[in-house]
């Protein structure tokens, strides 16, 4: 049994060439032939499905570069030579009397490859690593097929190849006895295997293995009635048997592909196909010949007309149906229901790679930023870029399951998929960006709410209560001492004075009035006035008188040049900042610099104030940066293209 991959590949080759020779042999030994459609005919066309079908699968499983399968290689290989020498050794019968060693091979060719279909291949099913239970039950069946064929071997002539003497042919006679009902017993164990491991196994492994439950139970079957006793048409077990092989190929056929075992690679669909459609014309020709050679005259060839004739006009239907069937086992779903699934069940970014690498039979599929593949991808991904409009919002990367490789099916399915999947990415992406934005907006409006509470509870509040205190004490000294009243009086007036000024100050310091007509410069002025009753100077500085701007952009320039001044104030250190207001043809810079302590070395800490700049800079399109100034301090920077404002 070779090991190594060269080997392997000489193997299936060379069980490719052996089965096509003698089953085109046979088949050209039946047109010279043209003998009557016997049972002993159906059995041949069992023999020649087997060459056919089960060649191809063993040219697939030996030929492939993972040692996994290989016993299942071996077993096919044996059904396929054994099937197409015993078809040839059928025909050969029909037209000379010699060589006895090939006229004998249509009785034992056939053994080791379909007994070992029946108590073996079952306990294969699926590719994992075998219990002792299962190891346990290939060793007996392997056992059972040596010495069913050793008994077959030495039967007496003409099924027989090598004599026995006396003593020898007793003992093989009580051996030969229980071999078929032990064959029925071994093949219904392998059948229950095969549907607790459907029933009760790993979830992951249970795809088809419902039809190779079937399979093998239908294959025992057929066996089974071989045994009874002559109650049916003898042609029922043959068309049994014929149908059994027929349907057990298909349904280990769907375990494989299902589980994508024995690293069989996309290059079976074709051949998949192939092989279904002649098992299934093979089995539709023998079965319908054979009803109406029983209901038609011996010598009428109507037969045969009739039933040429139905399945030429059937064929090209049935071939339809076979190939949609095999595309949605082996490559998934095709494009356009793939598109409609994957945008009906998507409601984020993190769900595209399951629902794609499910409808696609991949490994995985994945979404990042950047153009690498996922470490996890093996060297063996697939990248196409996703873009939106003339942005590239991320890649798709996606790669197949251990042992195959993308096939131009599912890479094409992926490129005209990729401008969905680009469209729900951006839009997950936007939505994130705006959840984020909206809980910044929500952690600056409370901020300046606790200023403007802090500003009016610690300041106006005290300020008012106080005046009140100094009303009800001119009161009281008004007849008493009236002089002292009056000077009580303008003390209480300069200080409503001042407090009307500072509410001035604070609704200016919200929302200056005269920027509901764009006017930034005359806001920032207010502003330097505002500041210099506390000890800051600030120098307005406007090279290019500024044109009323719109409202969004004049109030989101004031606020970020208000916080900015603020934080001088607060945290530089220093008295005197510079504001500076350029206009340029499509853009509006915003620059305020001071000279005080700078900014710490890691950077701006994320606060409050620097969050709330940023919002209104997201808001009108704008760019906001903050970095150190020359020779020492800080310098806050908005960029606002008024085209996008």
């Amino acid at each position: 049994m070779p090991t190594s991959p060269t080997a392997g590949r000489i193997a299936a080759r060379l069980v490719l060439a052996v089965t096509a020779v003698f089953t085109t042999a046979a088949v050209a030994a039946w047109c010279v032939a043209l003998p009557a459609f016997t049972v002993t005919q159906l059995y041949s066309l069992v023999d020649l499905m087997d060459g056919i079908v089960y060649g191809g699968v063993a040219w697939l499983v030996l030929g492939r570069r993972r040692t996994g399968g290989r016993l299942a290689g071996w077993i096919t290989a044996a059904a396929a030579v054994g099937g197409s020498v015993s078809a040839f050794a059928a025909q050969w019968g029909l037209l000379s009397t010699g060589p006895y060693w090939l006229l004998s091979a249509h009785h034992w060719a056939w053994i080791p490859g379909l007994y070992a279909l029946v108590v073996v291949m079952p306990w294969l099913l699926p590719e994992r690593r075998p219990r002792p239970v299962e190891r346990i039950a290939v060793a007996v069946g392997l056992g059972y097929v040596a010495l069913a064929w050793v008994a077959v071997l030495t039967a007496p002539a003409p099924r027989g190849l090598v004599p026995l003497g006396p003593a020898a042919v007793e003992l093989r006679a009580g051996l030969v006895r229980p071999l078929p009902y032990l064959l029925v017993l071994l093949g219904l164990a392998a059948a229950v295997g095969a549907g607790w491991r459907w029933r009760r196994g790993p979830r992951d492994g249970r795809h088809g293995m419902g039809w190779a439950t079937a399979g093998s139970a239908l294959l025992t079957l057929a066996f089974l009635t071989t045994m009874l006793p002559p109650l049916l048409p003898a042609t029922v077990p043959a068309l049994l048997m014929l149908a059994s092989q027929a349907f057990f190929p298909a349904a280990v056929a769907v375990v494989v592909l299902r589980q994508q075992m024995w690293g069989l690679r996309l290059v079976v669909r074709r051949t998949l196909v192939w092989y279904l459609m002649t098992a299934g014309v093979i089995a539709a020709y023998s079965a319908a010949v054979t009803v109406l050679d029983r209901l038609l005259p011996d010598s009428s060839s109507a037969p045969r007309i009739v039933v040429t004739a139905a399945i030429a006009a059937a064929f090209q239907p049935v071939r339809q149906a076979v190939q949609r069937a095999v595309d949605r086992l082996v490559h998934g779903d095709s494009p356009e229901p793939l598109m409609r699934r994957v945008a009906d069940s998507l409601r984020s970014s993190a769900e595209i790679g399951p629902a794609v690498a499910a409808a696609l039979r991949l490994a995985g599929v994945t979404v990042t930023d950047g153009p690498g593949p996922p470490p996890d991808a093996g060297g063996r991904s697939v990248t196409v870029p996703l873009t939106s409009g003339d942005r590239t919002v991320g890649y798709l990367h996606a790669w197949p399951r251990p042992g195959e490789l993308l096939g131009s099916r599912a890479t094409g399915a992926l490129t005209e998929l990729a401008p969905v999947v680009a469209a729900v990415v951006d839009l997950a992406r936007t939505n994130e960006e705006l959840t984020r934005s909206r809980r910044r907006l929500a952690e600056a409006r409370d901020e300046e709410r606790r200023a403007l509470r802090r500003d009016l509870h610690d300041g106006l509040g005290p300020a008012l209560s106080g005046i009140g205190l100094g009303l009800a004490a001119t009161r009281n000294l008004l007849h008493r001492d009236p002089a002292r009243a009056d000077e009580l009086l303008d003390r209480l007036i300069a200080e409503l004075t001042t407090r009307a000024d500072d509410v001035r100050d604070l609704a200016h310091g919200l929302l200056p009035p005269i920027l509901a007509d764009g006017g930034l410069e005359p806001a920032v002025d207010t502003l330097r006035h505002r500041f210099a009753r506390d000890g800051l100077a600030v120098t307005v500085h406007v090279p290019v008188p500024l044109e009323p701007l719109p409202g969004s952009v004049a109030t989101a320039a004031y606020g970020v040049a208000a916080e900015a001044v603020r934080n001088v104030h607060r945290h530089a250190g220093v008295r005197h900042c510079t504001v500076r207001l350029d206009r340029l043809p499509h853009l509006l810079r915003i620059s305020v610099t001071d000279h005080g302590r700078g900014l710490p070395a890691a950077g701006p800490a994320p606060g409050v104030g620097l969050h709330a700049m940023r919002e209104r800079a997201d808001g009108v399109g704008g760019t906001l940066t903050v970095g150190p100034a020359e020779p020492r301090g800080t310098t806050v920077c908005l960029s606002i293209p008024l085209e996008a404002a």
